[in-house]
Order: structure tokens, then C-alpha cells, then sequence
């Protein structure tokens, strides 16, 4: 009765909350549009990225119902001084080649029709020309997929009877940065657009005018790109199309699937061409050309290759390599980043933790990416990340550590639950990969020391914390905590109810998902992900799904969208690229429960809801290979898995829900 309360309370606070839906999912899927109504003010943020270049668009529709936009730059290999974390060029710019623009003689006057994403950014508006005059206005805006290069189209389209006069300024502008400030002196920002002049456009014609805002060094051959625009536009297009093609989501949720499938671009976008190879960043106008050991070795390096995009799996591959750079026979930590291209690292919080993460993640990458030679590559890093989390365990046989991956923002004692919880995942994983690597012994080493911790787990953070039979996420703490939720991630559910009832109650759910600490403010979305990926994984699957649902539809058609987001108040919900694979992984681990048992086999749980009949995920590149799994109802709690593989069928049984089934590929 109690725990059905709770879920009544929380569902409730759930809907007193900002849950207003500007967006639509559009016919065809994998696009979003705001339909935008006359006398309706709207401000929101998207983050989009290329291989040299990042771009934060601060948009919206104005009380006159015009279009607002303020494009905030980001050249992650341009690096500053001093070269630290945040050391790229960055400029903010509410330039606009439209400004000198006149249509009949006249500035622009428009009233914005509709905002579509779909990888660009597109704006629908009507010009206001008065009687049997009518002029369509669509904007694209998209980053180029390799040039330093954020491209700008403006296509008009003369939807009225009488010709319409365009007049256009021809824009050539260059500003170098201040020379002392740059790590290779003063770098160039240019601002181009098309041609200027004069365009007498005739009914049912149409006109392109494009410019671009471009970044290179001093030394570096002028870069004015905006001729390119129709090319620079398929090659976004094709880079998306790409990464919605592979890994697809198909259930009778629409939100879901749209949520899923966007994610999927914010994950893949964010990886960078630095001297030190292909580094995937988090982004947010701070964390460029760097990699960190939770976000990009924990959170998404394992995700990527599901995706089957090789540039994803080479940022993984060559993060674990940068890591692997800093072990030593001393046993001192691995710094938690590797920042300026690989040239430089940050370790101020100390030992956050980070080997436990790496290991996880690198054991958990070289599974599911099913190359051998990769897998031998990383082994070294494996086992010393291994070997140093076994030296840190304290008397009570858990991981000690300095701090947590939220560095003293919130206080984890001097062992926390999440640094075990993935050492004891990472122990399981080699394991596996140690058996494909004919290394045996070892394999027995780390299954017995997995069994060991996970005793040592329950003894030492096992408590009733506010009344929930739960855990201490440290010793002494006596407040509930998101990150409860670990242990359910890596297959520890000894406390699960307990947990689960402690995630959602009112002390920590809230209309933005979970609070990182009872009686704060704040809130991360990555522990709401973890936790969500960890119910389905314990088979809560209804309470799960309700969260789950109610957390997509706020962040894919919400306020502020189409991807999942990092803290507030603390980032501003940027829009962090490793939180997108986490929601991911709620699919891939979570509701199909697909676990990494070698570098050609999983396990899996499919957990099909109540009110689904079917589910599939086709196109998964994961285990060196490309397969489908397909989940259908038989019959209540009866259901069908098949595993196909170029429509040759590798498993087919029909067994009880919650079963687990392994799979060889």
C-alpha cells in the first residue's frame, strides 16, 4: 500500500510541474516542429556540432512574432591561453546578413510560421509585403561536417502575384583575435554571404542567399566557404541519415522512438579532428577537445559501437589510449581528463574514481565493439585500472577514492557506492574478455573478486536511509541520493525495492527527473538515466516506463529540446553529448537488456511493457556484426525474441518474460 502511495504522490508531482509541449513529431519521423502560434514568446537553446566546429543557437519567437537568434561559436582545435579545460575560441554574435537586407525597399517584417529540427535547424516564416504581395522565408542553420564552419540559408519563395525586389549586401568581413591570447597567435573569424545586389524575383520563383561564420589560423589560407552551402548542407544530411539508418528503434511509442533516434545525433556530433586524433566532448560551450572518465570512457564509449559509427568508435579507441598514456609502476591515479588535444590533463579533484570508470568502460567497449586485436590493445589498460582499484579498498572492502564524479560538488566520503559498483561491473566484464583471450586464470581471478565486492558492497552502504530500505551512498550519509540507483545498473538488486521506492518518491523525483541529493535543488540528468536504465534492468518495467514517458516527452517536445540534458542550475541544461548515449543505453541495456558476455555473445532480458505488443531494434552493429532483435507478445507474460542477422534467423524462442536468453553472433 505504501509503495502504491509514493507512486501516486510522485505521478502527481509529476504533473503540477512545467510540462508544457511546444513541439510535434513530424510524418515521417526523426523531425520535430513548433508549429508556432501568432502572439506566443518562446526562447529556447540547441547545441549542433562538426569536426572542427561547435555552435550553441539561442533561438526564439519575439512578442511581434519575429525571429531571434544568437549564435554562440566554438572552435575547440583554435586553442587559448591559458590552454586549460575551456581554452578555444569562443565568440558569441548576433550577427545577421540579413540586416541589410531590403525586400521592396523595405527591412524584413515577418511573422514566423514554424521551427522544424531534424539535424538543421529550420524557419519557416511569411514576409509581410502587403496587398496581393506574399513572400516564404525559410532559414536553415547547420555546422559543417568538416570545415570550421557554421553555414547560414536563407531561400525566399515568391508565393504571391507580382514580382518581388530583393536587395542584398555583398559581406566580406574578417576580425583577428588578439595575438597574445592564442596559443598559434591571432586567429581569423570570418563572416561571409553570397553576392550582394539586386533580384527581381517573379512569381512562384525561388532565391538562395547563404553566408557562413568561418575560424582558421593567421597562417592558414583564407577560408570563405559560402559558395559550398548546398554541398556543406547534403554532407549534414548524409552524416544524420547515417546514424539514424543504424541502431533503429521501432515500438508503438512514438515519443520514444523520436527521442531515441535524436539522440543518437547529439551522441555522434560531438567528437572533434584534434592533433591527438578523433575526441569526443562533452560540449556546452566549455568541455572541448577533452575527454573525461566518466563522460566519455564510462557513459558513452560504450554505446558506440551499437551505433556502428566508426568515428564514434575510433574517439573511443583513442581515449582509452590517452588514458593509457598515465599508468605507472607507482600506482598513482589516472588524471580524470585529458584536455588540449591530448597535450595536457586535469586531475583537480583528485582520484575521483576514475580507474574504476575506465575500466568499466573499456571493458564494456572492447565487448561490444568484437575486435580481437582492439581488445588485446586495451588489456593492458584493463588490468592496471583493475590492479588500482584493488589497491584502493579500505577495511571494509570498497573502493576508496578522493572523491565522485561530482568532485565535491555534493559530499562521498572517503568510499562511495558508485566507484564499487563499477569496479564490480569492470570485474565482470574482463572476466568475460579475459575468457575470449584465453586467459583463464585470470578470468576465475576477477569472477571471484567480483563475488567478494558485491558481499562487501551490501555489508558497507547497506542502510535505511529516510525509511527506504536502501543505501548510504558513503559512510554516514543519512540523505537520500540519486546515484542509489548504481548497484541496479550492474545486476546488484538484493535492494531494489527499497531503491526503487526511495528514486521515485518525493524526496527525489521531480517534473526534471531526479534530484542529485533529498532537499536540493539540483539536478543531473545523467542519475535520472542511470536510474531509469537500472529499473527496467531490475524489472520494474511499469514504474519505469511511466518515468520513462514522462521524462521523454519533457525533453523531446517540451520547453526546452530534443535532447536529454546536464544539470541545472549549475549548466543551464546544456545540452552535454555523453547524457544523450545514457538515454541510449536505457534502450539498448535497459528495456532489451542486452549485456557484452564476449566479443561475439550477449545475454539479453527483454523487458516488453505492458502496453506494447512488439518492440524491435534493427540495424545493430555491436559484436563486430549487424543484427536485428525482434520482441513480439504471445501471450501475457509469454513472449517471442528472434535474432536475425542478414534474415538469417539465429535465435527463436518463445519464453516468460524476465527469462534471460544468450545469443552468439
Amino acid at each position: 500500500m505504501r509503495k502504491l502511495f509514493l507512486l501516486a504522490i510522485s505521478l502527481l508531482c509529476l504533473e503540477s510541474g512545467n510540462a508544457q509541449q511546444y513541439w510535434n513529431i513530424d510524418n515521417g519521423g526523426n523531425s520535430i516542429t513548433w508549429q508556432v502560434k501568432k502572439g506566443v514568446v518562446h526562447q529556447d537553446h540547441i547545441e549542433m556540432g562538426g569536426k572542427r566546429v561547435a555552435v550553441v543557437l539561442r533561438y526564439g519567437v519575439n512578442a511581434d512574432g519575429e525571429f531571434e537568434l544568437n549564435k554562440s561559436m566554438v572552435w575547440p582545435m583554435l586553442r587559448t591561453i591559458p590552454n586549460n579545460t575551456h581554452g578555444c575560441l569562443m565568440r558569441r554574435f548576433d550577427w545577421n546578413p540579413l540586416d541589410a537586407m531590403t525586400i521592396n525597399k523595405r527591412s524584413l517584417e515577418e511573422q514566423v510560421r514554424s521551427i522544424t529540427l531534424n539535424g538543421t535547424m529550420e524557419v519557416i516564416s511569411d514576409i509581410n509585403l502587403g496587398k496581393n504581395n506574399s513572400l516564404l522565408l525559410k532559414r536553415t542553420y547547420f555546422p559543417s561536417t568538416e570545415l570550421p564552419s557554421l553555414f547560414e540559408v536563407y531561400e525566399f519563395t515568391n508565393t504571391g502575384k507580382k514580382v518581388v525586389s530583393l536587395e542584398m549586401a555583398d559581406i566580406n568581413d574578417l576580425v583577428t583575435t588578439n595575438q597574445a591570447k592564442g596559443v598559434d597567435g591571432s586567429y581569423n573569424i570570418c563572416f561571409t554571404a553570397s553576392s550582394g545586389g539586386t533580384i527581381e524575383l517573379a512569381p512562384g520563383k525561388s532565391f538562395t542567399y547563404a553566408a557562413s561564420i568561418s575560424a582558421y589560423k593567421s597562417s592558414e589560407k583564407k577560408l570563405s566557404p559560402t559558395d559550398r552551402y548546398a554541398e556543406e548542407l547534403e554532407k549534414r544530411k548524409e552524416i544524420v541519415n547515417e546514424w539514424m539508418e543504424n541502431l533503429v528503434l521501432d515500438t508503438p511509442d512514438p515519443i520514444i522512438n523520436e527521442m531515441f533516434a535524436f539522440s543518437k545525433i547529439r551522441a555522434c556530433e560531438s567528437i572533434y579532428e584534434t592533433k591527438g586524433g578523433p575526441m569526443h566532448g562533452p560540449g556546452g560551450e566549455s568541455y572541448y577537445a577533452a575527454i573525461w572518465a566518466n563522460d566519455q570512457a564510462e557513459y558513452i564509449n560504450p554505446y558506440f559501437p551499437f551505433i556502428g559509427y566508426q568515428y564514434g568508435n575510433a574517439s573511443a579507441l583513442n581515449s582509452f589510449k590517452h588514458f593509457a598514456r598515465y599508468m605507472n609502476d607507482d600506482w598513482k591515479p589516472i588524471p580524470s581528463s585529458i584536455i588540449a588535444e591530448g597535450d595536457s590533463y586535469w586531475n583537480g579533484a583528485g582520484d575521483r574514481g576514475d580507474a574504476a570508470m575506465i575500466a568499466y568502460g573499456a571493458a564494456r567497449y572492447a565487448l561490444a565493439n568484437g575486435n580481437k586485436e582492439e581488445a588485446k590493445e586495451l588489456w593492458p589498460l584493463i588490468q592496471w585500472c583493475l590492479e588500482f582499484s584493488h589497491r584502493k579498498l579500505n577495511e571494509g572492502g570498497v573502493v576508496a577514492s578522493d572523491r565522485d564524479e561530482l568532485e565535491g560538488r555534493f559530499p562521498a566520503g572517503k568510499a562511495n557506492l558508485c566507484t564499487s559498483s563499477l569496479y564490480y561491473d569492470a570485474l565482470l566484464s574482463s572476466a568475460y574478455l579475459a575468457d575470449d583471450l584465453g586467459k583463464k586464470a585470470v578470468a576465475k581471478k576477477y569472477r571471484s573478486q567480483a563475488k567478494e565486492l558485491e558481499k562487501s558492497i551490501d555489508s558497507y552502504f547497506a542502510s535505511e536511509v529516510e525509511g527506504f530500505d536502501t543505501y548510504a551512498y558513503y559512510e554516514g550519509n543519512d540523505v537520500l541520493r540519486a546515484w542509489i540507483c548504481i548497484p541496479l545498473t550492474v545486476g546488484i538488486n538484493k535492494r531494489a525495492s527499497g531503491t526503487i521506492d526511495a528514486l521515485f518518491s518525493p524526496r527525489l523525483w521531480t517534473d526534471n527527473g531526479l534530484l542529485t541529493q533529498a532537499g536540493s535543488k539540483t539536478f543531473w540528468d545523467r542519475s535520472t538515466l542511470y536510474a531509469l536504465r537500472g529499473v527496467f534492468m531490475a524489472g520494474e518495467v511499469e514504474k519505469a516506463m511511466e518515468f520513462m514517458k514522462r521524462y521523454s516527452a519533457t525533453r523531446l517536445l517540451g520547453a526546452h529540446v530534443p535532447y536529454a540534458v546536464e544539470a541545472w542550475p549549475e549548466g543551464g541544461q546544456r545540452h552535454l553529448s555523453a547524457e544523450s548515449g545514457l538515454y541510449g543505453r536505457i534502450i539498448t541495456e535497459g528495456i532489451f537488456g542486452i549485456r557484452p558476455t564476449g566479443l561475439h555473445s550477449f545475454s539479453m532480458i527483454p523487458r516488453l511493457p505492458q502496453d506494447w505488443n512488439r518492440m524491435s531494434l534493427r540495424k545493430i552493429k555491436a559484436f563486430g556484426s549487424d543484427f536485428d532483435i525482434e520482441v513480439s507478445r504471445v501471450k501475457d507474460q509469454v513472449i517471442r525474441v528472434i535474432v536475425k542477422r542478414a534474415e538469417k534467423i539465429i535465435l527463436d524462442k518463445k519464453v516468460k518474460s524476465g527469462t534471460t536468453l544468450n545469443c552468439k553472433i
